[in-house]
């Protein structure tokens, strides 16, 4: 038996149970994966909480009370998981939040990866954002950007995931805009910016991250926006 797996029974069949850690477990796209995965049945849920967030947890997984910003304070409780999802960043990014992107969303995965590493997980998997050039953004994408150098020189396996904003509850002003994409796919100078960098719902980020937590690639995978938009089913098929 693997150290990263565990073995439940249910009316006397074996079942195999995968044991997963999330940071940043408890913001947008962290609660709505964590039912998702529980959800699934075969995964058992370690959380990442800051002190004061304990409530926001969805029930049915552990909860390890750290900062995601030092590693020491949670690598020693990440085992047995073998897959670690990193989904910490600062809420509603902005041009005007250049300093946190670099307090927090790259020092987060600093860390992260060094954990993963410390607890020898095997599959590590980042929520980045899509690196088409965008003037706008180029903080945010410069700091998600130097987290998957880190991870690449990290050696460990790893699944990046890239949308650019993802649309739900609390999230939709963007659906504004979707004329505006529509109009620039028509345009050849503007076509491949705009298929780059559309938006995605949280339903088809929830179903990407499920599919990449349950598939491990043989070194790394990357998930771009036309990934997360087609959905699991296509990922099968590249």
């Amino acid at each position: 038996m693997s150290r990263t797996l565990t073995e439940q029974h249910f009316y006397g069949k074996k079942i195999v149970m995968e044991n997963i850690f999330i940071t940043g477990a408890t913001g947008y796209i962290g609660t709505r994966l964590i039912k998702a995965l529980l959800k699934k049945g075969t995964c058992r849920i370690t959380a990442l909480v800051r002190k004061g967030s304990e409530k926001k947890l969805p029930a049915g997984c552990e909860m390890i009370i750290g900062d995601a910003l030092d590693a020491r304070s949670y690598q020693d409780h990440i085992a047995p998981a073998s897959t670690l999802i990193h989904l910490i960043g600062v809420a509603h990014p902005s041009p005007a939040k250049k300093e946190q992107f670099r307090n927090i969303d790259l020092v987060s995965v600093q860390e992260a990866a060094q954990a993963a590493t410390h607890a020898r997980v095997k599959h590590f998997i980042y929520l980045s954002v899509a690196m088409y050039p965008a003037k706008i953004m180029k903080d945010f994408q410069e700091s998600r950007a130097r987290g998957e150098v880190l991870l690449n020189q990290s050696g460990l396996r790893t699944s990046f995931i890239r949308p650019w904003y993802v649309l739900g509850p609390g999230h939709w002003w963007p659906v504004l805009l979707k004329p505006f994409y529509f109009i620039a796919r028509l345009v050849p100078s503007k076509k491949e910016a705009a298929l780059h960098l559309d938006t995605v719902t949280i339903h088809q980020m929830i179903n990407t991250l499920v599919f990449a937590a349950t598939r491990p690639p043989a070194e790394k995978q990357y998930y771009e926006v036309a990934d997360i938009k087609k959905g699991p089913r296509a990922q099968v098929n590249k």
